[in-house]
């Protein structure tokens, strides 16, 4: 591996800003540049993994994939953090829904993030080491919804190395201790952003729910989000220079 999976000399061009949007697919990132952001440049296409770079009501806001995994979540945040002087990431990303009160396009606030990943126990603590969101972060977040009308659900997500789980009874027990959806990059995110001394958040929209079987399409997933995205614009607005 490269020592950075990000190119420097791109990015020595268009600088990075201090807050950075985090879609898992590179091409959501590609989408809310062109939709959302003013005088963008591309600052990485690295692997594909588009970052871009531009201004949203006057404040840098950047923008980037992160693929999909704790492994790549990891990799990309670390980097960001230690490497190019971002101070907060905030995950744009799709999820399954599992309770009830969480419906398709519904928004989720994942104040903190079960996981079957070892990926934490690399930083050598004892027990488990919660995977938890930046309050500030979360508490602009819920803000920001309620100004932009959003419904908006603050709760626990788990956090998969798996996409497809080979014990189907997983979701019930999910839903049972009170989960309302379920992703594969959170946890991640919150671990790397704790040990880097920074801040991160997770904004989700549901994509699917697992029990009622109702899911948006692949182009819906890359194409719309636009409340999520929206709430993360605002909250990310709050929090850059």
């Amino acid at each position: 591996m490269s020592k950075s999976s990000i190119s420097a000399s791109i990015v020595a061009e268009a600088d990075i800003a201090k807050v950075v949007l985090m879609p898992g697919d590179p091409l959501r990132a590609k989408y809310v540049a062109d939709h959302y952001l003013k005088d963008v440049v591309c600052f990485n296409t690295v692997r594909n993994m588009l970052g871009y770079t531009g201004t949203y009501r006057g404040k840098k806001i950047s923008v980037m994939g992160s693929g999909m995994g704790i492994p790549s979540m990891g990799i990309y945040a670390t980097e960001l953090f230690n490497q190019f002087g971002v101070e907060a990431i905030i995950r744009i990303g799709s999820a399954g829904g599992l309770t009830d009160n969480v419906k398709v396009r519904d928004v989720v606030i994942a104040m903190g993030a079960s996981t079957n990943s070892n990926y934490g126990a690399a930083y050598g603590v004892p027990g488990i080491f919660a995977p938890v969101a930046d309050y500030g972060l979360l508490a602009d977040s819920v803000k920001a919804a309620e100004k932009l009308g959003v419904h908006a659900v603050v709760g626990t997500v788990y956090c998969s190395d798996f996409f497809y789980y080979p014990q189907p009874d997983l979701n019930a027990k999910l839903r049972d201790l009170g989960h309302l959806a379920v992703e594969m990059e959170t946890a991640g995110l919150y671990w790397t952003a704790a040990a880097c001394h920074k801040k991160a958040l997770s904004i989700l929209t549901i994509s699917d729910h697992i029990f009622t079987g109702e899911a948006l399409s692949a182009e819906d997933r890359q194409n719309s989000f636009h409340e999520m995205m929206e709430v993360a614009l605002e909250t990310a607005w709050q929090n850059a220079d």
